[in-house]
C-alpha cells in the first residue's frame, strides 16, 4: 500500500513538473475556467502516460516546490465531472493528504489517472476550449496537439520506481498513530485496525441527543496511506463502526432566524476486505427544506440589503450582524426553493465576507462544499 504522503515528496524531489506529474497552487472547479483547466490537464496528463499512472499536486508553490496547503475537499462526484466532459475518461481520484506542519484545515489535494489506454479529448465546448480538443503534455505544460503518431510509453519505469519507494511500513504506520493521537488529544482521539491490516483513526467532540451519538469536529484518517478521510469544523457527524466498515453520516445546519436544523447530507462507507484493499461508496442523502415562498422573498430581500451594506463597508445594527452570520445559508435555502439568483449573490459576497471575518468565511465555504455536492449528485 502506497503512503501518498511519501509518494508526494518522491514526486516534488524531481522538482520540475513534467510528463507525468503537475503542481498548482490552487484549483477552483467551481466555475467554468478553473474547470476547463483542470480538465484540460487531466486529458493531457492521461493522453501522456498511457501505461502508467499520473499525478498531479495542489496546493504547492510552483517556484519552490513549498508545501503550503489547501481546503479539505470531498467531493466524491468528481469522476462525474470527468466522464460528462471528456470522451475515453480515465479513472480519476481526488484524495487529501496531511502534512505535519500544515494547519488543521489544510491538506495536499492529490489527483491520481489511471489511464485507460485509448485517446482521451473533450466531449464539448468549455470555456475557450472547443469539444474534440487533444491535449497532451509538452515539458510541464499541457498543449492541445493534433494526434498522428503513436505515443511512446517514457515514463513507466520513472513512476514505478516512486510508486515503489513509496510503500508503507510498520514504522509510518505506528508514527502515523501517534501524530495522531498527539494532534487530536483534546477531541478524545480513538483507533480501529481493520482485518487485521488497516488503521483508522478518529477524533470528535462527542455529544448525546435523545440515546443518539454525534460528534462535531471530526477528523478521520486512514493511517496506512496518509489519507484525510474527513474534516468537518462545523458538522454534525454519526459514526458506526463493525468490523468490516466504517460508516459516516453527515449532517448539516440549515436552520435559520435562530433555529438549528440538521438534515442528512451524505452516507460514506469505508468498507475493508481480506485482500489488503478497501473501496469507499457514498450516497447522498439531501433533500432540501422547503419553506413559504413569501416569507423566503422577505427574508432574500433582507440578505439582499445585508449585502449591499456589506460592500460599501456600512455599520450593522446587532439583528443585523445576526443575519449577516445567517447570509450564506440562507441564499443557499432561497436556491434550494427556487430563487436562482441566490448563487449569483452568494458568490457576490464571497470577496466582502472574506474580507469582513474568517468566521463568515468559513461558513461561506461549507455553503458552497455543500452546494457542489448537491449539483454533482
Amino acid at each position: 500500500m502506497i503512503n501518498k504522503r511519501l509518494l508526494i515528496k518522491h514526486l516534488l524531489a524531481h522538482n520540475d513538473e513534467n510528463s507525468f506529474y503537475d503542481k498548482k497552487r490552487k484549483v477552483n472547479i467551481s466555475f467554468k475556467e478553473g474547470k476547463a483547466k483542470f480538465l484540460k490537464h487531466v486529458c493531457a496528463l492521461s493522453n501522456s502516460n498511457p501505461k502508467n499512472n499520473s499525478y498531479i499536486l495542489i496546493g504547492v508553490e510552483d517556484k519552490d516546490n513549498r508545501i503550503v496547503g489547501v481546503d479539505f475537499f470531498d467531493d466524491s462526484k468528481i469522476q462525474n465531472l470527468i466522464n460528462a466532459y471528456l470522451t475515453h475518461p480515465p479513472i480519476v481520484q481526488y484524495e487529501n493528504i496531511s502534512f505535519p506542519h500544515l494547519p488543521e484545515d489544510k491538506v495536499v489535494g492529490l489527483v491520481t489517472i489511471r489511464p485507460t489506454g485509448k485517446i482521451t479529448s473533450l466531449r464539448k465546448n468549455i470555456w475557450k476550449y472547443y469539444g474534440g480538443s487533444v491535449f497532451f503534455r509538452d515539458g510541464s505544460m499541457s498543449m492541445p496537439k493534433v494526434f498522428d503518431i503513436e505515443i511512446k510509453d517514457i515514463n513507466s519505469k520513472i513512476v514505478e520506481s516512486i510508486e515503489n519507494n513509496s510503500q508503507n511500513n510498520i514504522e509510518h504506520t505506528l508514527n502515523g498513530v501517534f501524530d495522531f493521537m498527539n494532534l487530536h488529544k483534546d477531541y478524545h482521539p480513538q483507533y480501529k485496525v481493520f482485518k487485521e491490516y488497516f488503521v483508522v483513526c478518529w477524533s470528535g467532540q462527542k455529544k448525546v441527543v435523545k440515546d443518539e451519538t454525534f460528534y462535531s469536529r471530526v477528523d478521520i484518517k486512514l493511517i496506512n496511506e496518509q489519507v484525510l478521510l474527513f474534516f468537518s469544523a462545523l458538522d454534525e457527524v454519526a459514526i458506526t463502526i463493525d468490523d468490516d466498515r466504517f460508516k459516516i453520516i453527515e449532517y448539516v445546519n440549515l436552520g435559520f432566524q435562530n433555529q438549528n436544523k440538521y438534515y442528512q447530507l451524505e452516507e460514506t462507507i469505508i468498507h475493508f476486505e481480506e485482500n489488503a484493499a478497501y473501496h469507499i461508496e457514498t450516497k447522498l442523502l439531501f433533500e432540501p427544506p422547503q419553506y413559504d415562498k413569501k416569507v423566503l422573498h422577505h427574508i432574500y430581500n433582507t440578505n439582499n440589503a445585508i449585502l449591499e451594506k456589506l460592500k460599501k463597508g456600512l455599520s450593522f445594527t446587532n439583528n443585523e450582524l445576526a443575519d449577516l452570520k445567517n447570509l450564506p445559508i440562507t441564499y443557499l435555502i432561497c436556491y434550494f426553493n427556487s430563487f436562482h439568483d441566490a448563487i449569483d449573490k452568494l458568490n457576490e459576497a464571497k470577496p466582502y465576507l472574506k474580507s469582513y471575518d474568517d468566521y463568515l468565511y468559513q461558513l461561506y465555504k461549507e455553503t458552497i462544499r455543500i452546494l457542489r455536492k448537491v449539483k454533482y449528485s
